[in-house]
């Protein structure tokens, strides 16, 4: 594999990865404690329809570039640790998915536009679904 082509699964990898992760955190938000059953339905659909544009990929194949030790953007932030609720749980996540969707989008225009394309619709989905639920957390009593 050309160093290019392995640096450029590296990339989709991770923010695949952390895009999942986000979007399963805010589904769980939305179904445990906000109790929000249409919130909820719209992370896990687009936690599924990320899946299914990215299966393109051969995600085994992405595998192959990982490297977790060698990675030197790997840090774990001490105020990454510690959160003041599930408010804040919610939208460090939802950040955190944003945020992947974007570089996502990037970096697919370089292997197929038309999946690129996909992950800017999820990335304006991701956007309204926050707002929706922003909105939620003035309703609910904070733990």
């Amino acid at each position: 594999m050309r160093r290019i082509e392995k640096n450029l699964d590296r990339v989709l990898d991770a923010n695949f990865n952390r895009a999942k992760e986000g979007l399963r955190v805010c589904e769980d938000v939305c179904r445990f404690f906000l109790n929000q059953p249409r919130s909820t339905a719209g992370y896990k659909s687009l936690r599924h329809r990320l899946t299914d544009v990215l299966g393109s990929l051969k995600l085994k194949e992405l595998l192959k570039s990982r490297d977790i030790e060698g990675d030197v953007g790997r840090v774990d932030l001490p105020r990454s640790m510690r959160r003041r609720g599930t408010e804040e749980i919610f939208f460090a996540n939802s950040q955190r998915v944003k945020e992947s969707l974007r570089v996502l989008e990037e970096f697919l225009k370089i292997k197929n536009v038309r999946w690129a394309g996909s992950l800017r619709k999820l990335r304006y989905e991701a956007y309204d679904l926050e707002k929706t639920v922003a909105a939620k957390f003035k309703t609910v009593s904070r733990p």
